[in-house]
């Protein structure tokens, strides 16, 4: 009676079993009802399974308790425990004093909060091969018996084939959601033109086939030398506070520099590892190459061990592909983008320093009168300019600022300001000079400076009274052929506070010739480098 009792108790596991496993190919759902099922035969406290995983270095081993029923995951050392035993090995095994055993892993007490008594472990054989490993723990009404063991192995051919189905159901989805992602995410980095979206985008996608904690992307600087962080997600702080990061300090700066990829199974064990998350165990960290160039790279990092497998790596090189050559087009078309912005600036900045030299030149009787500038940058920190100050009386102002570009348009902006505010309310040029000076000194940096002539024609008397700041010097070439040199005056404005001038006068009679140049006149070379200079000029 009791064998038929049996008998029909293992048909009905059979037939629930098949019930159980064919309404579903999703896997953490079969897993569960795997456990079930062996906590319901077994009439055991709890259950597990182990599934060989090829591209893992450990055991994940998900367990149930019939005290609450929720499914949950372990990880142990390959051949750790009577599970390890039996994937070694392949041959069930029935324990009945847990204690005096050595195979029972003592830890797994501590894990699933039981007392473990006695136990029952069998291999899971799909195809001819060891696909896995299900053990019952405790049971409830008495000692495991071959009864239990028959009923197990029997269910444990269905137990396989599930599994084995589900696995492959799950690869396979998992293989064309990844194709699909990377077909959608080339889609968007193709179209993208905004770097930070592009990231975003990157970021994101990667988390609907990787699971992840946090992630950054790194992207090498010019000089090839310094790495910096561009988009991050999931730290606790951020990473841009990161500009000490170097090509191969740190796993990112590792793979930067062999242009390999590497996955860090437990980061405290690994002395590359530069900590950025307290619970970050693990890391994967892929280069993005371009023309055999590595331009940067992105890390992925999991709060658990051994998060990251060999077949991440395929994927997110992939992933690394495509993001390298979109980065790089992304990068050009900025370039391009802050190219053109710079040359609207630069022609607006054009158009205010023309509005800063005279566009026609002043009449003044029995004096011909004239100017040029002609820059030799697009913008540039030369000035002239003639300033109606009384009649009779007409200030001259040449002036140059070291340097060129828009950096000396806009200090010889501020020197054109300071100068004409200081003529409206002063009539002593070296007091003009001074305060201009002082104007300067505060505005203006250290290693910046401005050499100006600033005088006042009288042209009722024929007199010029000026001060020269330390520029070139205005030639007076006399009618009679004699030379004089205007030199009088002090230092370069801006360079010290509270600087001394002095003004001085000449007289210019009918036929004498005053010229007053910047060094750019002077300090140009023919082809067979010989200098202009002030000679040339004369």
């Amino acid at each position: 009676m009791s064998e038929s009792i049996n008998h029909t108790r293992a048909e009905k596991l059979f037939l629930q079993a098949a019930r159980r496993f064919n309404t579903t190919l999703e896997y953490e759902e079969l897993m569960r009802e795997v456990l079930c099922l062996i906590l319901t035969a077994a009439r055991s406290e709890a259950a597990l399974v182990f599934r060989v995983d090829h591209n893992r270095t450990d055991m994940k081993i998900r367990y149930i308790t019939n005290t609450d029923c929720d499914m949950k995951v372990c990880f142990r050392e390959v051949g750790q425990g009577v599970v390890g035993w039996v994937a070694q090995y392949k041959e069930p095994v029935v324990i009945t004093d847990a204690a005096s055993d050595p195979r029972v892993d003592p830890a797994i007490e501590t894990i699933m909060g039981i007392k473990q008594r006695s136990l029952i472990s069998l291999p899971l054989i799909g195809k001819g091969q060891m696909i896995g490993v299900i053990e019952a723990i405790n049971k409830i009404d008495g000692e495991f018996t071959a009864s239990d063991l028959d009923i197990l192995m029997g269910l444990a051919n269905q137990m396989a084939v599930a599994i084995d189905n589900a696995h492959l159901y799950r690869q396979v989805r998992k293989e064309a959601l990844e194709k699909d992602t990377l077909y959608r995410i080339g889609k968007n980095l193709a179209s993208s033109l905004d770097l930070q979206e592009l990231f975003k985008d990157i970021m994101e996608a990667l988390k609907e086939v990787v699971d992840y904690s946090a992630g950054g992307i790194f992207l090498v600087d010019q000089d090839g030398d310094a790495i910096h962080p561009v988009y991050e997600v999931g730290y606790e702080e951020s990473l841009s506070g990161v500009d000490d990061l170097k090509v191969g300090m740190g796993l990112v700066g590792n793979v930067i520099a062999t242009g390999q990829a590497t996955i860090a199974s437990d980061v405290d064990a690994d002395r590359r590892y530069i900590r950025a998350r307290e619970s970050t165990r693990s890391e994967i960290v892929v280069p993005m190459t371009l023309d055999n160039r590595v331009i940067g790279a992105f890390t992925l990092e999991s709060d658990q061990l051994d998060a990251f497998q060999r077949e991440h790596l395929s994927l997110l090189s992939a992933f690394a592909s495509q993001a390298a050559i979109s980065i790089e087009r992304t990068r050009l078309h900025e370039q391009m983008l802050s190219s053109q912005q710079l040359e609207q600036q630069l022609q607006v900045a054009r158009q205010i320093q023309r509005t800063f030299l005279p566009d026609v030149f002043p009449t003044i009787p029995g004096y011909d009168v004239t100017g040029m500038n002609v820059s030799s940058e697009q913008v540039g920190g030369d000035y002239f300019d003639f300033i109606q100050i009384a009649e009779g009386q007409t200030g001259i102002v040449i002036g140059d600022v070291a340097g060129k570009g828009i950096p000396a348009s806009l200090i010889m902006a501020s020197f054109r300001a300071s100068l004409l505010a200081e003529i409206r309310n002063n009539y002593s040029i070296a007091s003009i000079c001074r305060k201009v000076n002082n104007l300067l000194h505060e505005s203006i940096s250290s290693d910046n400076f401005v050499t100006a002539v600033y005088g006042v024609l009288n042209s009722h008397a024929h007199v010029f009274t000026y001060a020269n700041c330390g520029h070139n010097l205005p030639v007076l070439l006399r009618k009679n052929g004699e030379i004089l040199y205007l030199k009088e005056g002090g230092q370069l404005l801006g360079v010290s506070e509270d600087a001394l001038y002095r003004e001085d006068a000449v007289h210019l009679d009918p036929g004498d010739i005053f010229v007053m140049y910047t060094d750019g006149v002077t300090e140009v070379f023919d082809d067979e480098g010989r200098e202009f200079d002030l000679d040339g000029l004369i």
